[in-house]
């Protein structure tokens, strides 16, 4: 059985005497184990492309991410160690092919993400377009690709010289050992993972499937009204769904107890005082979404972006960095130095860049209408950002998306002032560059400690890219036929909504918009610079009870109901660390993913084929 090494957690601590990348070729590098194998691809892809459409349902329904390449690898290992017991696997499923996988899976599975999903749906809901899927596939996977080489000149210098944590890909690497390693531990995880995914996904099975003669109502009202309207009108209910109570589970008390409080803020005071001043009539919840996402909206951008202002000295290292790699590149790639057979060559780059810039050019200019010198213009920014997103992500293990996205389109704004599909678009490509350069180098952190060959899981990534675009597109289609599905009860899609309002907000302006729309902007502005400031100022003791400004803001735009469901996973989770404290990542981790994985593939599979049979 494939094992780890032992200097998991330490490659390669800086020696006076010897390199810290001839240490990691001489103590950890595995040049001869399996890695990149055909059923690695295979597999990555495929797993890769169901954790996709998990990922695509929880968008739509909450507007969060969740990791893949963990579930994944436990998937994998599970999947691989069944095949054995049955006699359908000769091969042991080795510690580097499951790595490999990883990273192929990952890329696949994070193709909502980037600005992808927001921008595809912010397109639909203001102009009505729907590009065809071909066209969305190819823009997609370009996009994945270009993210995945603009990774390669930074990786030696935040992964191997600077040694930066990319605390997930780190996690990944300590998963993979102790689920190839010897103990029955990662079988009763993966066992749990199985069992929590059946789980949701019966539950979905009876509630979606109402023509069952039993089956589970969708949410249960409590029995209150407000301004002498049912609770349940104003989305303050139970629903009856695992998938956001695994999600509170994964994300943190923090942020649970930050939706619940912000949930109960704007549906239980401000939304029935907007209804009083007539804001707005009906009492449903898109007519207090029409209010209720412009404070929410504004506080999420105001606070990303003072929050990646506040690292600017990350910016200037990332950018400091670059030009230092360039003056370096032509002596990291001669025959003297070590790693040249192992890490991808420098001039990967730029041939991704000659071959796939000119791509994603041409299809900006004839989907989307950019005059040629404005799709040109995304390449600098794309190469930009990415860098800043990697070296961010390595430092802290968030990705700048929600900040990257509106640098851009206020770019674009200014660039070309009252076009929406640039500003839509062209934001989806810097953002998307920067997700999957940081995703690669993640994993790329995790392949490190294992002693894996970078340049194979490199390739692993683009395999993943076609895989995910193929995947994402059809199924967004087919979940959302129109754009009166955005924004519904069923489908918020907040992140959707704040990428089109901060479009249609820089196209038209603010005079459009309700006077109330734009108190709530101007609310939502000082609030969102208000929280930022108390999460970078305030004594570390105090930090815990500060409200998250990015979950305060999302639960402006979902139904109270989505915001009660994180905070009760949450608060099972935060129960369970304060008491048992080794059963969050024997336990809660694996059965929280198993709950989003579950029910989230059920709910895809019903909603396409009930879309199927009604066409």
């Amino acid at each position: 059985m494939a094992t780890a090494p032992s200097e998991l957690s330490s490659p390669p601590g800086p020696s006076p005497v010897e390199d810290p990348e001839q240490r990691w070729l001489r103590t950890v590098y595995r040049p001869g184990v399996p890695q990149l194998t055909v059923r690695a691809v295979v597999v990555g892809m495929l797993l890769g492309a169901l954790m996709c459409l998990s990922n695509l349902y929880v968008v739509l329904k909450a507007g969060w991410s969740f990791g893949v390449t963990i579930t994944a690898c436990v998937m994998a290992f599970a999947l691989f160690r069944l095949g054995r017991a049955l006699g359908l696997v000769r091969r042991e499923f080795g510690i580097l092919e499951n790595n490999a996988m990883g990273s192929v899976a990952s890329s696949a599975g994070f193709m909502t993400g980037g600005g992808n999903l927001p921008a595809m749906g912010a397109l639909l809901l203001l102009t009505g377009l729907r590009p065809e899927p071909v066209a969305m596939m190819a823009w997609l996977a370009v996009i994945a690709m270009l993210g995945v080489f603009t990774a390669v000149p930074i990786k030696r210098q935040l992964i191997n010289v600077e040694g930066l944590p990319f605390p997930t890909g780190t996690a990944t690497a300590e998963t993979l050992h102790a689920l190839h390693g010897e103990g029955g531990e990662a079988v009763r995880r993966a066992r749990k993972l199985g069992w929590a995914a059946a789980f949701g996904a019966a539950l979905a099975f009876v509630r979606d499937l109402r023509w069952l003669p039993v089956h589970v109502p969708a949410s249960t009202g409590f029995p209150f009204t407000l301004r002498g309207f049912p609770a349940s009108q104003w989305t303050v209910s139970f629903d009856w769904s695992v998938l956001l109570i695994g999600g509170g589970a994964l994300l943190g008390f923090r942020t649970g107890w930050s939706m619940l409080l912000g949930g109960l803020l704007n549906f239980c005071v401000l939304a029935p005082w907007m209804h009083d001043r007539g804001v707005f009539g009906a009492v449903n919840f898109r007519s207090l979404l029409g209010w209720s996402l412009w404070p929410g909206a504004a506080l999420m951008i105001a606070s990303g972006l003072l929050a990646f202002g506040f690292q600017w000295r990350t910016v200037v290292r990332a950018l400091s960095g670059l030009l230092s790699v360039f003056r370096r590149g032509a002596r990291r790639g001669s025959a003297a130095d070590p790693m040249a057979a192992v890490e991808a060559p420098l001039t990967w780059f730029g041939m991704a860049y000659l071959v796939l810039g000119p791509i994603i050019v041409a299809l900006m200019v004839t989907l989307f209408g950019f005059p040629v010198w404005a799709a040109l213009l995304a390449l600098p920014l794309a190469v930009l950002l990415g860098v800043v997103a990697s070296r961010v992500t390595g430092e802290t293990d968030v990705t700048p998306s929600k900040a990257l996205g509106p640098v851009t389109q206020l770019v674009y704004g200014a660039a070309l002032p009252g076009q929406l599909l640039p500003n839509i678009t062209g934001a989806n490509v810097t953002a998307g560059v920067g997700l999957h350069a940081a995703d690669l180098l993640t994993d790329l952190k995790s392949g490190w400690l294992l002693g894996a060959k970078p340049r194979q899981q490199l390739i692993g990534q683009l395999f993943g890219a076609v895989a995910g675009a193929v995947a994402v597109v059809p199924a967004f289609n087919l979940l959302v036929p129109s754009a009166d599905v955005l924004g519904s009860q069923h489908f918020p899609a907040p992140g959707v909504q704040v990428w089109a309002s901060v479009s249609r907000l820089l196209s038209e302006g603010a005079s459009q918009l309700h006077p109330a729309a734009r108190q709530g902007i101007m609310v939502g502005l000082v609030v969102g610079v208000v929280l930022a400031m108390l999460e970078r100022f305030a004594p570390r003791r105090l930090r815990a009870f500060i409200p998250s400004p990015t979950a305060v803001g999302v639960s402006f735009m979902i139904p109270f109901a989505n915001s009660l469901a994180f905070f009760i996973g949450a608060l099972a989770a935060e129960l369970v660390r304060r008491r048992r404290p080794p059963e969050v990542d024997a336990t809660v981790t694996p059965v929280a993913s198993g709950f989003i994985a579950g029910e989230s593939l059920m709910g895809v599979l019903i909603a396409i084929a009930i879309a199927l049979l009604a066409a």
